[in-house]
């Protein structure tokens, strides 16, 4: 990921971006245009979050499928439908979000850095399929199956966002482990009802 300016660390790009605002409301599209490189990282940690949480883990999987194939396809910025984008948010209640959160985000920072830089694109691209990989994992029928995959979206999408190379490598190599756990876990349920089927 290479560094054409200074970086700047997610957190403070964010109060920058807020104490910036050009009015009372600001649409997603706005929001998204000001981060974007970060775009992708940011709606993948928010998803990683909504998918960890039972009821609306499908829906959060499906976007994460649909986020990380656009990112495979290496667009800058994420796509999406007229009325989402255009959807007036408050600035007042951004600012509140940004203040319970960032907190979090600024301690992460501590030892989540920038390091051991990547090429930008083809990163993206190997985060994309991984996350549309996760997103599938998520649909499967195994108890729990959606923690697992939304923890590890937040760790990848973190790490993204501050373009830490090391971590990223630590959290995508994590990421494998759990996919091949869970598709021998799934192997195994295909395969033990097939045996029960033929008995």
């Amino acid at each position: 990921m290479n560094r054409s300016v200074e970086f700047v660390p997610t957190s403070q790009l964010f109060w920058a971006i807020v104490d910036n605002a050009p009015g009372e409301q600001v649409t997603l599209a706005w929001l998204l245009g000001n981060l974007r490189r970060r775009s992708f990282g940011m709606i993948m940690l928010v998803l990683g979050l909504i998918a960890m949480i039972p009821g609306i883990c499908i829906l959060a999987g499906f976007v994460l499928g649909v986020l990380g194939a656009q990112m495979i396809m290496a667009r800058e910025t994420p796509l999406l439908p007229r009325f989402l984008a255009r959807h007036p948010l408050s600035t007042r209640r951004i600012a509140k979000l940004l203040g319970s959160i960032l907190p979090v985000m600024e301690a992460l920072e501590t030892f989540i850095r920038p390091r051991w830089h990547t090429p930008f694109v083809a990163t993206k691209r190997l985060v994309g399929l991984i996350v549309v990989l996760l997103a599938v994992t998520v649909f499967m029928p195994i108890p729990f199956s959606n923690i697992i995959p939304g923890g590890l979206t937040m760790l990848v999408a973190f790490a993204y966002l501050e373009q830490d190379g090391i971590m990223l490598c630590i959290a995508l190599m994590a990421s494998v482990g759990s996919l091949a756990i869970t598709g021998a876990e799934g192997w195994a349920a295909v395969a033990g009802a097939g045996f029960l089927l033929r008995n």
